[in-house]
């Protein structure tokens, strides 16, 4: 959607806008050792849930968004509870947030960071969000979760990949469930090196901002470390529908292998045109070409249709598994909205829950009881098995999945199947690895 429903069934607070941050000041409660920005006073706490409602994530969005809701319909005692009732963390029983109903405003982050930071802005200041959460772009997650540090509010970041989320640009107020660039390379070089062997050489074509560069440098990385040759790099405008004028120079190159670091509707036009070139049945170096997507989601695969039969990447979460949590929650959102949920509705469901029952565990929204909560959390019950998130750098650490295109797909849902599930120890790095040097945690930040 484009716009926002402040109608809807009075779980949406009245007042939440999108656009140009408004000059109003924060609201902060009344002077103590124990302030902080935006403490809830009455029966209700605000959410804000800044989504990309327009651009090339905006699918992402409107699934992010979706899950959202259903967050808040659980938090607050309503349909079946989804993944709370197997969180290995038994706090949150429906009845708000300590006590509180949950209420939310929602903002449309264009998938710019600008126009993402002005309406976390809004949110913060004009309705009292206590916690903002979503994004499908590490541009956007990036200046978002900067801002909030400055206003001293927690930012639960959505579908972000970028290493710099939680490595030169990390916060202390600012925390990531989903995987990142690093995580990908390291699960899809050994699947790469079994199918397509050792010796192969790379075309990289790459979104023109901080996700693509990192998903690119993890990606040459770990395929040079087996043996790949990279070929070139060339990176693409984030705002690009055609990409065939990027296609036709790997025409023109020895590369066997061309790499996409595209992720929404950049990589379904990539894809598309790269099919549509031919390049899936060329032979190259006597090989036969192929094609990578490091960074997968179910809705990618849909709008890119049989293009995508075959192809290798990573995802963070699928439907598909069958553990009980990941069962609850497509049990959940399949009854609420008629299809399966995707990667990015699953990590925006479950960092709301895990905000949720921080605050439940700290006995405070004050932002740095909540951080104490999360920083060194291990928990389980919510789809990705056993789950750290790290004291260090705000990340979370679990297995990985490596997913290809489906041949037969069994519907338009049914379309990428898992192929290996990377354990966490696998994907694991030090807080100090160079692909995530600079910048430091810092101090939480209460804002009061």
């Amino acid at each position: 959607m484009s716009k926002m429903d402040l109608t809807r069934r009075g779980v949406m607070k009245t007042g939440a806008v999108a656009g140009a941050g408004l000059a109003v000041p924060t609201i902060f409660t009344a002077g103590s050792a124990s302030a902080f920005v935006n403490e809830p006073t009455g029966g209700s706490v605000t959410l804000g849930f800044n989504v990309p409602q327009s651009g090339p994530y905006a699918d992402e969005g409107a699934d992010e968004l979706r899950a959202y809701e259903l967050a808040v319909e659980h938090l607050n005692g309503g349909g079946d509870g989804g993944m709370m009732s197997t969180f290995s963390s038994k706090t949150l029983d429906g009845t708000g947030i300590m006590g509180k109903k949950v209420e939310y405003v929602t903002g449309d982050t264009q998938t710019k960071s600008d126009a993402a930071r002005a309406s976390a802005k809004s949110m913060i200041e004009k309705d009292g969000a206590i916690m903002i959460t979503g994004g499908s772009s590490s541009g956007v997650a990036v200046a978002v979760q900067a801002l909030c540090q400055e206003a001293g509010v927690i930012f639960m970041a959505g579908l972000t990949h970028s290493n710099d989320t939680t490595g030169k640009d990390k916060k202390a107020n600012g925390f990531r469930h989903f995987f990142n660039s690093y995580m990908s390379g390291a699960a899809l070089a050994p699947v790469l090196a079994n199918a397509y062997g050792t010796d192969r050489k790379a075309y990289h074509l790459t979104a023109d901002y901080n996700w693509g560069y990192t998903t690119e440098e993890a990606i040459t990385s770990a395929t040079e470390a087996m043996g790949w040759e990279t070929v070139e790099t060339v990176k693409t405008p984030l705002a690009a529908t055609d990409f065939s004028a990027y296609i036709t120079p790997v025409l023109q190159s020895d590369a066997d292998v061309l790499v996409l670091n595209h992720y929404g509707g950049n990589m379904v036009n990539s894809l598309t045109n790269a099919v549509q070139f031919g390049l899936r049945e060329r032979i190259v170096n006597g090989k036969q070409f192929e094609i990578v997507v490091p960074l997968y989601s179910r809705l990618m695969a849909r709008g890119a249709g049989e293009n995508v039969k075959g192809i290798y990447g990573s995802t963070n979460w699928h439907w598909s598994l069958p553990d009980e949590g990941s069962k609850a929650f497509v049990k959940s959102f399949g009854t609420k909205y008629g299809f399966p949920p995707s990667q990015a509705a699953h990590t925006c469901y479950v960092q709301t829950m895990l905000y949720a029952d921080a605050v439940q565990r700290a006995g405070s929204f004050n932002p740095c009881a909540v951080v104490e909560a999360l920083e060194g959390f291990e928990f389980d019950g919510l789809g990705n098995g056993p789950t750290l998130y790290r004291a260090g750098d705000h990340q979370c650490f679990k297995d990985v999945l490596v997913v290809r295109g489906k041949e037969n797909p069994t519907s338009e849902f049914d379309l990428l199947e898992i192929v290996e599930i990377t354990p966490a120890g696998q994907v694991t790095y030090p807080v100090d690895h160079p692909q995530f040097a600079g910048g430091a945690l810092g101090n939480c930040n209460p804002g009061a």
